[in-house]
């Protein structure tokens, strides 16, 4: 959520920091603004709603100046509006800030009984007063900013210009990420390394605590006592080229689409086609002695968490619990010394589950994440790291990145079971194999596309929809309703079948389209019982199977989808794509901002 650029240097910076907040509209926001020096003054531009509005205003009113900050706000404290909108200012200093400062009620009144006036609804504005407390102190804008860090409770990252300080850019990050880039005679920050890879693949990635103090020739990076650190520098793999949505009228529909190969290539880190074995990345301990774990995510990867529960116990025989990350530490969960604690994430960043890592790590935990993003938190700080090869994901709803989340579990149950003994040689090879054919059975899925649109006109029209699985079907219903709510905005809630009869099968009337993932396996008769029972009181089925589902089952649905047969083990990554295309073709048919829907972000990068 929110997004920082921030550049000092020698160019024209408006245009640049423009350019650096369009790589972070997928993190999702509502306004935005950026913040110049010149001539012992700052200059501020700030829009309502997307940055077209920011440019326009631009082209209108422009700026310049050699160094400035800017931002894309996702509101917390404070409606979305132009007052709100960053960066902050009170003429003498300028702020942007990502995440929430949770002692702002306390610090807001101590600094107007002091005499400032506030403007805003914001925390943030908290940051730019007391900063400016300090200066009134006599403090040189360094300290000022060292002080005010160590009176600032909670995550958050910001960057602060100074009026009189042409030559001085400050960042500070604690919990939310931010990072550092170097150029020639010009250096940057940014919320991460996309929104700099124009100008930069030199980064480093301030730590937990660090802030730094950059000028246009380098960087120093200090802890939060304000002794100096050495921090490394990284080259970011991230490309410069802007991605763009191609042919595709959304990038949800571009990323769905690119399923096929992003599996494809997460596959081919693991699994090898001769022998048809997997082999895991290495990680600092012995996966095979693992005897407990704990999978810990949030959203769309809590679901991913959930279809590796049932794989891992089932294939693998490891006792296994999911958690929702912003659930996990407030609970206390006994956890017995060594155990192995997974954690999922699209970013790496999101909030919740980085500190439920961090609170395993202090609980003697192992610890791996299964993350899309190289140069993430949770990446850096891991025991062992499964690499996703989706790409970056611009959409908000995760497509792409869960499928692939999905390989990567799949990937390490045959690899943990094969160790354990759980399973034999040629089991190994089955479910290699099955494995192995996703990425072409997925790429035959998109050929219903135009069905699938079809059933969307059916559902767009309802108010509240309904999900049915068992299994490991059960997560993808989950998902499917999920998806359904992000995009659309129309009710949905996802529902394990043979739970129907204790209470939900009283929403169903012939209102309520009913959506039911059935492939063809052991549970398949279970699932088909109930659809009868859903369909002897009115309710509208559809129905996702195989060729031999869809003949049980075509009769009783009125809309059918037969996809390609696979191996059960496979089914729950083969069948998040149709759900994943309904909930597009709805919310187009809706005329939602698919991309970017309200009230969403795509790193959630606060608590």
């Amino acid at each position: 959520m929110c997004g920082i650029v921030g550049i000092i240097g020698k160019s024209q910076v408006a245009p640049l920091l423009i350019e650096g907040l369009r790589r972070l509209e997928y993190r999702g926001y509502d306004s935005a603004g950026i913040a110049t020096l010149l001539d012992g003054r700052i200059e501020r531009r700030r829009a309502e709603g997307k940055i077209i509005n920011l440019e326009r205003l631009l082209v209108e009113k422009p700026i310049l100046g050699h160094i400035g900050i800017g931002h894309t706000r996702w509101a917390t404290h404070g409606v979305p509006n132009e007052t709100n909108a960053h960066p902050h200012s009170n003429g003498r200093v300028a702020v942007v800030h990502n995440g929430i400062i949770e002692n702002f009620q306390e610090l807001r009144a101590e600094l107007m009984r002091k005499g400032y006036k506030f403007e805003s609804e914001t925390d943030t504005e908290v940051v730019v007063h007391l900063l400016t407390l300090y200066l009134d102190e006599g403090a040189s804008p360094v300290d000022a900013t060292h002080q005010a860090l160590k009176r600032l409770r909670g995550a958050f990252a910001l960057a602060i210009l100074f009026v009189g300080r042409e030559d001085l850019l400050l960042a500070a990050r604690r919990c939310s990420p931010l990072a550092v880039g170097y150029g020639d005679g010009e250096m940057y920050i940014g919320s991460d390394a996309l929104a700099l890879a124009p100008l930069t693949q030199k980064i480093t990635y301030l730590e937990d605590g660090d802030w730094a103090v950059l000028s246009s020739d380098g960087v120093s990076f200090r802890d939060l006592e304000g002794r100096q650190v050495t921090r490394a520098v990284c080259q970011s793999a991230v490309s410069g080229a802007f991605i763009g949505k191609g042919e595709h009228r959304h990038f949800m529909l571009k990323e769905i689409y690119e399923q096929p190969q992003a599996i494809a290539n997460t596959l081919n880190t693991m699994f090898n086609p001769v022998s048809r074995t997997i082999t895991l990345p290495n990680v600092a301990f012995d996966l095979g002695a693992v005897n407990r774990i704990t999978i810990i995510a949030c959203g769309t990867s809590y679901y991913a968490g959930m279809v590796a529960m049932y794989w891992l116990e089932q294939v693998a025989r490891i006792p296994t619990q999911v958690e929702v990350a912003s659930e996990f530490r407030y609970r206390s969960p006994a956890l017995a010394p060594g155990g192995l604690a997974l954690f999922i994430s699209q970013s790496g960043e999101t909030a919740d589950t980085l500190a439920a890592l961090r609170h395993c790590k202090n609980h003697d935990q192992r610890v791996i994440a299964v993350v899309n993003v190289p140069e993430s938190s949770m990446a850096r700080e891991a025991d062992g790291v499964f690499y996703t090869m989706a790409g970056p994901e611009i959409g908000v709803a995760s497509t792409k990145a869960f499928t692939t989340q999905l390989t990567v579990l799949a990937c390490l149950t045959i690899a943990l079971a094969k160790q354990r003994g759980a399973i034999d040689h040629a089991t190994e090879a089955r479910l290699s194999s099955a494995i192995a054919e996703v990425p072409s059975r997925a790429a035959e899925v998109l050929n219903h596309d135009a069905r699938i649109r079809e059933i969307a006109r059916n559902v767009a029209e309802a108010r509240d929809v309904l999900y049915l699985g068992r299994g490991t079907s059960y997560p993808i219903a989950l998902e499917g309703a999920l998806k359904l709510k992000e995009i659309s905005y129309i009710h949905a809630e996802g529902y394990a079948a043979g739970e129907m009869k204790h209470g939900p099968i009283a929403l169903i009337d012939e209102s309520v389209p009913v959506i039911v993932i059935a492939p063809s396996d052991e549970l398949f008769e279970k699932t088909a019982s109930n659809v009868q029972e859903v369909v002897a009181r009115g309710g509208k089925v559809v129905v996702f199977s195989d060729a031999m589902g869809v003949d049980r089952l075509g009769h009783s649905a009125i809309y059918t989808v037969a996809l390609p047969y696979v191996d059960p083990f496979v089914t729950p990554i083969l069948y998040s794509i149709p759900v994943q295309l309904l909930a597009y073709h709805a919310a187009v048919l809706k005329g939602t901002d698919v991309d970017q829907p309200r009230n969403l972000a795509k790193s959630v990068t606060v608590e």
